[in-house]
């Protein structure tokens, strides 16, 4: 394979996007200060967890250093304690040109490629090339544009004038040249760019010397000085792609517009191997240079041991980044095993992860997560229903809790009311069970509910024994503790 191609996006163009609300659209952070000491308060949307916040800081710095590649991060903690929420925030403090890939276990078990091929991909999706290249650019403002058509028209010829404050030269136009000229609308008195090898035009601004032409300028008018110096210079253009996008650009069974279908299939592990000598040879020549990133493993225990066994593998080779797993599993089975350990991960591999460790929000942390999630919702709340909900939020769940705000809203929306009070919480806590609850209705209830007499509850759908479930149990003796929700909503 002679040449590796790649591709990136122009930055100049500019697109609309529509963001809904989502469960983790409040975050725009760590909320860390410059000696990662977390801020007090909402800070960048992240509340608590203030351990587990300085060890992601400290992650985050020695990604952006390229220190940590090859190595994996566990974050283990009870559910609804934020861990995701941590790693939205690692992908927003690493920036745009460090890559960032979040993926749940589920999407590893796929029907169209195999599992050690998604993860794969998973991986090179995960680490940038930095490549470099040097053009020759012509910098500088429009005297006079001149465009002559042959009597049939078919032909078009031009000359273009440019200058900079030290000299001026005049250049020969094809019909390529000009037509680009139209399509970007290049007038006198603008400064531009004009890439040599493509030929690409691009508009620097409007010069100074020609602000006082118009009584009036639109809102994307910028004025700049005239260039100095030399009209022709050398330039460093820095393009960051991905080693999958390379992949895929280069593989002909798929070609490059499966970047944009998806439908990329599995890519030859003989491919993968040429574009990794390719890319060494670029950093030995100082083209390019290999920016590690972050792969983020939601529910990482739901992989099967297959999957454990190419990790293992995978973090030693020289193209590999940071793995960030999350799990909120105790003392589990592995998948497809018989055996037990703690987060359902193999001894092995927990061996080589670093442990950030997080815990169950306190009352006071529930409350300023419930009003900064109103805010994100625009639903006000009274500082009754907020009372209410941070006390449901610390009895049941603080993912239940968040789902009783947007209903709540609609419950008030619908006796027209201003802010949700207490009834308005009361009313959509009658209508929706938490987990508790629901398991005691169903301890109840069993008898109505209808059952299969020859599931055996000891062994597990994979035909591997397991210790009986006792989730019913632990819910009705959590349940009985503690001061019943009905008396507080009661009150």
């Amino acid at each position: 394979m002679a040449n590796i191609q790649t591709t990136a996006g122009a930055s100049s163009s500019s697109i609309q996007t529509l963001e809904r609300i989502g469960a983790h659209s409040h975050i725009r952070g760590l909320g860390l200060d410059e000696h990662l000491q977390p801020l007090s308060g909402p800070a960048q949307g992240l509340i608590g967890q203030k351990s587990a916040r300085r060890a992601a800081g400290l992650v985050v710095e020695m990604v952006k250093s390229a220190r940590i590649a090859g190595r994996a991060i566990l974050m283990a903690g009870p559910p609804s304690s934020g861990k995701t929420a941590i790693g939205m925030a690692m992908s927003q403090s690493l920036g745009p040109d460090v890559p960032f890939v979040m993926l749940s276990s589920s999407e590893v078990f796929s029907l169209e490629m195999s599992k050690t091929e998604a993860l794969t991909q998973a991986f090179r999706k995960a680490i940038g090339v930095r490549i470099k290249e040097e053009a020759e650019v012509l910098e500088g403002e429009v005297v006079e544009i001149i465009v002559d058509r042959s009597l049939t028209g078919a032909t078009k010829t031009g000359k273009l004038t440019l200058k900079t404050t030290d000299m001026e030269t005049i250049y020969d136009l094809g019909s390529k040249m000009i037509d680009t000229l139209s399509k970007e609308k290049i007038t006198a008195g603008d400064v531009v760019s004009i890439d040599k090898s493509s030929g690409r035009i691009s508009k620097i601004g409007r010069s100074y010397t020609r602000a006082r032409d118009y009584d009036a300028g639109g809102p994307d008018t910028k004025f700049v000085a005239c260039p100095e110096g030399e009209l022709q210079h050398r330039r460093t253009v820095t393009h960051t792609v991905t080693l999958h996008e390379i992949d895929v650009i280069n593989s002909r069974t798929q070609g490059f517009l499966a970047l944009f279908a998806g439908d990329t299939g599995e890519i030859k592990p003989e491919l993968r191997a040429q574009i990794d000598g390719k890319v060494e040879e670029w950093k030995e020549e100082g083209k390019a240079t290999v920016v590690p990133g972050v792969l983020f493993i939601d529910e990482v225990h739901m992989l099967d041991v297959e999957c454990f066994s190419f990790l293992n593998r995978a973090l030693e080779g020289e193209m590999a980044p940071l793995v960030v797993m999350a799990s909120n599993r105790g003392l589990a089975r592995i998948r497809g095993t018989r055996f037990r350990s703690p987060h359902g991960i193999p001894i092995d591999l927990l061996d080589r992860a670093l442990i950030v460790a997080t815990t169950k929000y306190a009352e006071e942390e529930i409350g300023a997560i419930l009003q900064l999630r109103a805010q994100e919702e625009d639903v006000e709340l009274s500082a009754e229903a907020l009372s209410v909900l941070t006390r449901i939020g610390a009895e049941t769940s603080l993912r239940y809790a968040i789902n009783l705000i947007t209903t709540s809203g609609l419950a008030c929306r619908r006796r027209k009311g201003q802010k949700v009070e207490v009834p308005d919480v009361r009313r959509v806590y009658g209508l929706f069970l938490d987990e508790k609850r629901s398991v005691e209705y169903l301890t109840a209830h069993a008898k109505e509910f209808m059952a299969d007499e020859d599931f055996n509850p000891d062994v597990a759908p994979d035909g591997l024994p397991v210790e009986p479930a006792a989730a019913a149990q632990a819910a009705a003796t959590n349940g009985a503790a503690g001061v019943p929700m009905e008396g507080v909503l009661a009150q």
